[in-house]
């Protein structure tokens, strides 16, 4: 049953990802982290590497490399203390860390905020986006902030060139400290058809619902996700 669970929410996460660009862990981390948060960050990880790889060959055509770069300046030295946190910190922390970076990135993207993409609040927002991303697998929001303007191929080709380099060097150093482990590897094996299907899914999809109908449902699940493991926290 949890299995299924997992499943179908990655399913879920995976169209969304593929149709804007962001929003794999902010969907996916939640629920995950509600049945079993040693799998997490790995899991959401090893799945985003899969995906952003699809989407980033198929809008390559699209890609703000210069943007993309300045980005990952901040997203490797950022991924190094992610990992750090993630070796010292236990299993409930880390679903802690994922409730408030969550809720953190849905109230930042609700107010409006809307900083101009420069080489410093690239190098910045790729920093924060490394220690978020590998310490929670969740490193979306501070990207979607800086590239929001962005629409389209342009909006999910970036994003996901620079999420498939981030989430790799993530995947490495939290490999190096021993944090990934048989189980993590496991479950990501038995989800790639889950990928797959959303990312075919998100095709459909993007003929359907524009930009802002798919962001705003994002926010919406990622936040509920959020409230959900930080009652079971408490609980």
């Amino acid at each position: 049953m949890e299995i299924a669970i997992i499943a179908i929410v990655i399913v879920a996460a995976s169209a969304l990802q593929a149709s804007i660009g962001f929003g794999m862990g902010m969907l996916a981390a939640p629920v995950i982290g509600l049945i079993d948060p040693a799998l997490l960050p790995g899991t959401v990880i090893i799945l985003a590497v899969l995906l952003t790889g699809i989407v980033a060959v198929k809008e390559r055509s699209h890609l703000d490399l210069k943007g993309a770069g300045w980005a990952l300046v901040g997203r490797i030295p950022g991924s190094l203390l992610g990992a750090w946190l993630v070796f010292v910190l236990p299993a409930s922390g880390l679903a802690w860390a994922v409730a408030v970076v969550v809720l953190g990135g849905v109230v930042m993207a609700v107010s409006g905020w809307a900083p101009m993409p420069g080489r410093g609040s690239l190098i910045t927002a790729g920093a924060a986006s490394g220690v978020m991303g590998t310490a929670t697998s969740i490193g979306g929001a501070p990207m979607a902030l800086i590239w929001q303007r962005s629409r389209g191929p342009q909006l999910r080709g970036t994003m996901s060139a620079f999420f498939l380099v981030g989430s790799s060097i993530s995947l490495i150093a939290l490999a190096a400290l021993g944090t990934v482990t048989g189980a993590t590897v496991q479950l990501a094996v038995w989800m790639i058809p889950a990928v797959l299907l959303g990312y075919l899914l998100s095709r459909f999809v993007n003929r359907y619902l524009n930009h802002g109908r798919l962001r705003l449902t994002a926010l919406a699940a990622s936040a509920l996700g959020a409230v959900l493991l930080i009652a079971a926290q408490l609980l």
